[in-house]
């Protein structure tokens, strides 16, 4: 498969049927997307996600569509809340009548609407959220998750720890649902029958609390040489100030989705941030390493025109320009067959590069293997960017191999 590139090639017209098949989202000329997202709540950060989809498909139906249907893409606000997601998908669903919905936000979000999804037989397509709960295709065919699971992103941590800090102690902070249960059984599966002697603390927030500052006094209390922040980026802007200002230093590993310099680093001040550890596969925006690569270019070129008044330091966009990018792919493959079964279909028949990743990292799926991304590497903030080192790892259970520095 070649590169998936942001051209007039990506528009271009796939192999049709003789009699277009359409679900109930799609027409001759229009094809309507769902999606929610937490514009508002504790993980607002993450609205600019949607921001961003709607004027990178504003860009495409400037170039005339995808196989000549515009897309209609509709967006709503559930504020992280799961009762306020359910509501919004069956809004998507039976009053707007989505073709699918694509990259819903959040794990708490996401598993709120997934028994309802799948009960309508509808796409709940690409979904942003690492719970293990969202690759299972024998239970759930019709949701498949984006990014890498949390337990898969915890196994690699786990395995850097033995490598480069065996014996040390370890306190977690982390969320009370899916998100970070998923982390703290990625650590067991690597640390095994050391977890109990390794782990010192570990306590968990509620999404709803103002500050995190009470666990991080605990947490430090109970002296453990690595800190591991399973947190949304609120909380980890909190934890690394908190950190700073009560002078500890442990080793500090944040959650991938926590790594955004504009969104949580600098809010948290980047000198209080130098040294932090995390993993990644996307391209860091801030780094100027990445500024003649074509995906870059193409991904600033793309803001200029139809987002310029965006942070250019937060991650989020480019989230959304990559994950976009594969939608359009996947519609694109789908020829004049736009039905929610083919949808699922194609999304799970794929092996492509993405333009924003780091190289290396392949979408792969296949009918029984619902986890598009299963690779990440080591990374270490400066103090103004995130420097990678190390080889790119796969978390997969049966494949964990330590990282090397």
């Amino acid at each position: 498969m070649g590169k998936l590139v942001i051209s007039c090639a990506v528009l271009a017209a796939g192999s049709a049927s003789a009699e277009p098949q359409y679900d109930p989202g799609a027409s001759d000329t229009e094809i309507r997307i769902g999606n929610i997202m937490p514009y508002s709540g504790p993980a607002s950060a993450f609205g600019i996600i949607g921001k961003t989809m709607s004027a990178y498909f504003r860009m495409i139906n400037d170039k005339g569509g995808i196989n000549g249907r515009k897309i209609n893409f509709i967006s709503y606000d559930d504020a992280y809340n799961p009762s306020r997601a359910v509501e919004q998908a069956r809004r998507l669903v039976e009053d707007d009548e989505v073709l699918a919905i694509f990259a819903p936000f959040g794990t708490v979000s996401n598993a709120a609407i997934q028994k309802y999804m799948n009960n309508r037989h509808v796409p709940q397509l690409f979904a942003i959220t690492g719970a293990s709960r969202s690759a299972d295709p024998e239970h759930i065919p019709w949701t498949i998750g984006w990014q890498p699971s949390y337990r898969t992103e915890a196994r690699i941590y786990a395995d850097y720890i033995l490598k480069h800090h065996p014996g040390a102690s370890i306190g977690i902070l982390h969320q009370n649902d899916d998100f970070g249960r998923d982390y703290l059984l990625g650590l067991k599966d690597v640390f095994q029958d050391k977890y109990a002697q390794m782990v010192v603390a570990s306590l968990p927030y509620e999404v709803s609390v103002p500050t995190i500052e009470s666990q991080i006094v605990a947490i430090k209390t109970a002296a453990p040489d690595i800190f591991i922040d399973v947190a949304t980026p609120k909380f980890a802007a909190q934890a690394i100030r908190k950190l700073a200002e009560l002078d500890w230093h442990p080793v500090h590993i944040v959650t991938n989705i926590s790594v955004s310099v504009g969104a949580v680093l600098k809010p948290a001040g980047l000198d209080n941030a130098k040294g932090i550890l995390s993993a990644g596969y996307q391209m860091d925006v801030t780094d100027p390493q990445w500024d003649s690569h074509p995906g870059m270019q193409h991904f600033r070129a793309f803001m200029a025109k139809y987002y310029p008044e965006a942070d250019r330091s937060e991650s989020g966009p480019l989230v959304a320009f990559n994950m976009s990018s594969a939608l359009v792919e996947v519609i694109r493959r789908c020829g004049d067959d736009l039905t929610h079964e083919r949808i699922m279909r194609v999304a799970t028949d794929l092996d492509l590069d993405i333009e924003g990743y780091i190289p290396g990292i392949r979408i792969k799926t296949s009918p029984t293997d619902f986890h598009p991304i299963e690779q990440l590497q080591m990374m270490r903030f400066t103090g103004e960017r995130w420097e990678w080192f190390g080889p790119l790892l796969d978390g997969r259970a049966d494949q964990t191999a330590p990282s090397s520095d």
